[in-house]
């Protein structure tokens, strides 16, 4: 019997390292390049590999994990693809700071050094991320663990920049690009957060060439003015009708610039002139290229003023602002200064204000290739779920600009492009060229820019397939079924992995994407470390266990709607884990001598609760298919919590358990061996019901509580291998029993009337009572009546009485369900006049308690300055205060009126 029986309390950590332990010894995460299963495919979003687990991850693991799981129960060939990726700016960044730390930089070890140490850094402390996503559970195929700077994937890398630069979709050109003086390399748009800053507005007046008066202009960058080439103005502008073509002075650098005319500039902005600066704003520059100005750059790529800036030569940008404003009020030419917030962008990594900076960089044509991604969305070939980022999607694709791809870092894929010293011929090449294609000479040297983290990225839902090689895996795997992401890459990864995939294998990378919604605080806020509000998903596992943690992800998952997390949350659903531990350890007390194979069950041995908690089940089953196959992750999961909880746990344990402990059946004490005596045919009937119900939702939970359900599946009679082996379960509708759900729900009802006026008139649980119960209808009486015993035993009543509706009975509390009305006798069990004056007091103290709380919500002063937060608090007591009351009011008038009526 003890082999069967589980642990008094469920013990996640041992638990969880043993099964993981064992399902990567036994393989079960492998798919199989060839088989006759249906494939099924996942790529995981690669995490940095400096990474550590995030709530993010642990969310988007956890979704992914429960699909694979899901798909290979019923059947599928599974492949998760993991992997990392080398995040380029991030991974240069920790090393450089660990260099810092010592009193060194990248330039003392010089380029081919440094990169050596990042591989080391990364073979130290690379693996960390996977360890911990090990830890939720996840059941990826690590045998096939990809890294965005490993070998094959590196390849793929060059064969696709060559082949697009052939196809004349990689260029190289000057163009205004998002530029980090703190990275000290280009940034795409997406790499620039932009958030409101209270800057102020700058009227500068550009005196005439060659007469009196001037044009004022108005800027938020004045330190840019030493690079102007021109002052613009609106042709419908009435205000500079007749200027076109004049000259104004540049104020402190003393050049002679054009007015020019342009539609661009909104004459409602500022003076309506606009003073352009073709190298270090992206609209001046589109203005210069239509009007042929010269491109002056006055800030270096340090964030520092350069030879073309003049006397401010060396300064800070920032420092030189405040010069520049200085020498303009000595000239007389700063006519106004007004506060004015406007949008500055930030980068992403290293949170420095990002310059626009006119620079030689590379850039992808990604028009033609976006095209094909928006057909596949439109004709349906990818799906994006929730439907509400498909507009999203559209607006991003049809506005998309040429991404800039080059980085000025050294860690990354290097641009296989080489330039000759001798001609200038640009050569790209899969392979180092020996000589120059159009001098001969020998003289190449490489470009010394990497490409874009998000380049290699793109590339690997088929990179890390094997491609370029047509192999067996990408014949079997893509397209995949799905990708499982956060809306905060949707541009970033899914729009570019939709264009490379239909570019290269001319089909999607994947037939769904699936969005998730991002994990909060328990307030809605984001978290973040400044805040102190962020959750160590590490933490939470040690706490409270990784199927809690998973499941409490997936209950709360739902379509478009941010997850509000909070530990009482996690702790609310390890209670649920610790009710299935308790349910199970009580059945397999009852199941120790069960054999599954040796009993043959008929449908008509079935009891009403049998047929009611199978039926139930199957309605179960039916809802957890269609909302994984739908990701409805959350109505899968609690459709499992009620079931399981309110269902199996709340009514058919406790209606089954007179059957269990009759005493032809075996001692249900653990710490005792069990009897072999004689045993009856209800017995074993309920026997087989409860094992089968338990190994159908064991199964139906595995995919979001691995853990605790392989360790309690181990235990079951009957059962061979993993649960991850066994079949997930599928719909019966010979098990449909409306009948028998009908019956169940009356009979539950009088139940819970019953035991609804026990709690209400605190009537103790181990007192003996009696009950009425009335109703017109003839069929539910005589139901009641045939099941009289079931409700004593639940309710613990010494008779329960069935009648037509007639004259209430003395001295009874009152509970109506459906058409039955249930008295519930309270003579000689409540002293009325006692109990008036305990609830009377209840509702004093809450009064004096909502006195102090209404004072504190009318005072404006706590209402202006408290947090937001603390006021809430305040505003929920209140509304628990007002709630509880009401209870104890509507008791008191039920006293009341029992008492009047006794």
């Amino acid at each position: 019997m003890s082999t069967h029986l589980l642990k008094k309390g469920y013990e996640p950590k041992e638990v969880e390292r043993r099964w993981y332990a064992y399902w990567e010894k036994e393989g079960l995460f492998s798919a199989e390049d060839i088989s006759g299963k249906r494939p099924f495919s996942i790529v995981i979003p690669p995490p940095n590999v400096t990474g550590v687990l995030h709530m993010g991850h642990a969310h988007n693991n956890t979704l992914q994990d429960i699909l694979c799981r899901y798909r290979r129960m019923q059947g599928y060939n599974v492949l998760w693809m993991p992997g990392t990726d080398h995040a380029g700016i991030a991974t240069q960044n920790v090393v450089e700071n660990e260099l810092a730390r010592q009193g060194k930089d990248r330039h003392n070890l010089g380029r081919e050094e440094f990169v050596k140490r990042i591989w080391q850094w990364r073979e130290e402390y690379g693996g960390l991320i996977i360890k911990q996503l090990k830890r939720i559970g996840a059941s990826c195929d690590w045998d096939r663990e990809r890294f965005t700077m490993d070998e094959g994937l590196s390849r793929a890398v060059k064969t696709v920049f060559v082949k697009l630069y052939e196809q004349g979709l990689i260029y190289r050109g000057d163009y205004i690009i998002n530029w980090c003086p703190r990275c000290q390399t280009a940034l795409s748009d997406l790499e620039v957060d932009h958030e409101d800053h209270n800057g102020h507005l700058y009227y500068v007046r550009y005196p005439f060439e060659d007469e009196e008066g001037g044009v004022v202009v108005a800027t938020t960058r004045p330190e840019t003015m030493l690079g102007d080439t021109a002052v613009a103005v609106n042709p419908s502008d009435d205000r500079y009708r007749g200027l076109e073509g004049k000259r104004v002075i540049l104020p402190l650098m003393n050049r002679r610039i054009p007015i020019i005319l342009d539609e661009y500039v909104d004459a409602r902005f500022g003076t309506g002139a606009l003073k352009i600066t073709p190298a270090h704003d992206p609209h001046d520059f589109e203005i210069g290229e239509r009007h042929g100005l010269a491109s002056v750059k006055v800030i270096g790529g340090d964030g520092h003023m350069n030879e073309q800036a003049g006397r401010f030569q060396g300064q800070d940008r920032f420092e030189c602002r405040e010069e520049v404003l200085e020498a303009l009020g000595e000239e007389g030419l700063l006519e106004n200064t007004e506060p004015y917030q406007h949008s500055v962008g930030h980068c992403y990594r290293c949170r420095t204000t990002v310059d626009p900076y006119l620079s030689k960089q590379w850039f992808v044509k990604v028009k033609p290739l976006a095209e094909k991604a928006i057909a596949a969305v439109e004709t349906g070939d990818t799906r994006i779920v929730p439907d509400t980022w498909t507009k999203t999607y559209f607006e991003w694709m049809n506005n998309i600009k040429d991404w800039c791809i080059s980085r000025q870092i050294w860690w990354g894929h290097r641009i296989p492009g080489w330039t000759c010293e001798h001609c200038g011929e640009l050569i790209v090449a899969m392979d180092p060229p020996t000589e120059c294609s159009a001098c001969k000479g020998s003289a190449l040297v490489q470009e010394t820019d990497v490409l874009d983290t998000w380049f290699s990225s793109a590339l690997w839902p088929f990179s890390t397939m094997g491609w370029p090689e047509g192999t067996q895996t990408l014949k079997t795997f893509y397209p995949t079924s799905v990708l499982v992401t956060g809306f905060d890459i949707l541009f970033f990864w899914v729009a570019r992995m939709m264009m490379m995939g239909l570019h290269f294998m001319k089909d999607v990378p994947f037939r769904d994407v699936y969005i998730h919604a991002l994990v909060r605080d328990a307030e809605g806020k984001k978290m973040s470390k400044s805040k102190g509000n962020v959750i160590d998903p590490l933490y939470v596992i040690d706490e409270y266990g990784a199927d809690a943690f998973r499941f409490t992800l997936a209950a709360l998952a739902a379509q478009g709607r941010d997850i509000k997390l909070s530990e009482d949350r996690i702790e609310g659903y390890r209670h649920f884990i610790n009710k299935l531990w308790n349910a199970a350890r009580f059945s397999l007390m009852h199941l120790s001598d069960f054999e599954p194979d040796q009993f043959r069950q008929d449908a008509q041995d079935l009891s009403l609760p049998d047929r009611w908690i199978l039926s139930r089940l199957n309605g179960v089953v039916d809802n957890v298919i269609n909302g994984l196959d739908q990701y409805k992750f959350n109505d899968a999961a609690n459709a499992l919590y009620q079931f399981v909880w309110h269902e199996l746990c709340d009514w058919y344990l406790e209606i089954i358990k007179p059957v269990l402990y009759e005493p032809s059946g075996p001692i249900a004490d653990p710490d005792k061996e069990a009897h072999k005596v004689p045993q009856s045919a209800r017995y074993k009937t309920t026997q087989f019901v409860l094992w089968s119900v338990l190994n159908e939702t064991l199964r139906l939970l595995h995919p979001f509580i691995p853990f605790v359900a392989e360790e309690i599946w181990d235990k079951l009679p009957g059962t061979e291998g993993s649960i991850m082996q066994a079949e997930f379960p599928s719909t019966d509708k010979t098990r449909d029993d409306r009948e028998a759900e009908d019956a169940m729900k009356l009979l539950m009802g009088v139940v819970s009337g019953i035991r609804n006026i026990r709690g209400e008139m605190n009537v103790p649980p181990s007192l003996s009572v009696e009950a009425v119960v009335q109703s017109p209808d003839k069929g539910g009486r005589a139901l009641i009546e045939q099941r009289r015993d079931m409700i004593v035993n639940l309710c613990r009543l010494k008779n329960i009485e069935v009648t037509a509706p007639g004259k209430r009975p003395a001295s009874s509390a009152t509970s109506v369900f459906g058409n039955c009305t249930i008295f519930f006798s309270l003579k000689g069990i409540i002293d009325f006049e006692l109990e008036q004056g305990r609830l009377e007091k209840g509702v004093g103290k809450i009064n004096k308690e909502l006195e102090g709380v209404n004072k504190k919500l009318s005072n404006e002063d706590f209402l202006l300055k408290a947090p937001e937060e603390v006021v809430q608090k305040v505003r929920e007591k209140r509304e628990k205060l007002v709630k509880k009351r009401q209870k104890l009011q509507d008791q008191l008038s039920t006293v009341s009126q029992i008492s009047s009526d006794g």
